[in-house]
């Protein structure tokens, strides 16, 4: 599966909503889970993002539709990383001329 960085600001909407931003993260994983994801960490944090989230899908087309439906619901805007292991990397570096 790959994995993906999720750097989230919240909107006005999630801000004035804010007492119900974990019944609305526990959602988002059942629907990642739903659609063959996963969702491997998830963290509130200080400085220029408001959240941090580590997830993994089954493929980039399914993480764009979970972060498209989850964006459409107002409450955050995403910046997406799609992230590689080492091993991954050192592949890729053996392809290089």
């Amino acid at each position: 599966m790959a994995t993906y960085v999720i750097l989230m600001n919240l909107t006005e909407q999630g801000i004035k909503d804010i007492k119900e931003a974990p019944a609305r993260i526990q959602k988002a994983a059942q629907d990642l889970e739903a659609a063959g994801g996963k969702l491997l960490a998830f963290y509130t944090v200080m400085g220029p993002y408001d959240y941090v989230a580590i997830a993994e899908g089954p493929s980039d087309e399914v993480a764009l539709g979970q972060l498209l439906a989850l964006g459409r619901e107002g409450y955050v805007r995403t910046l997406t990383l799609k992230a590689f292991t080492v091993e991954q990397f050192a592949a890729i570096l053996k392809h290089l001329p």
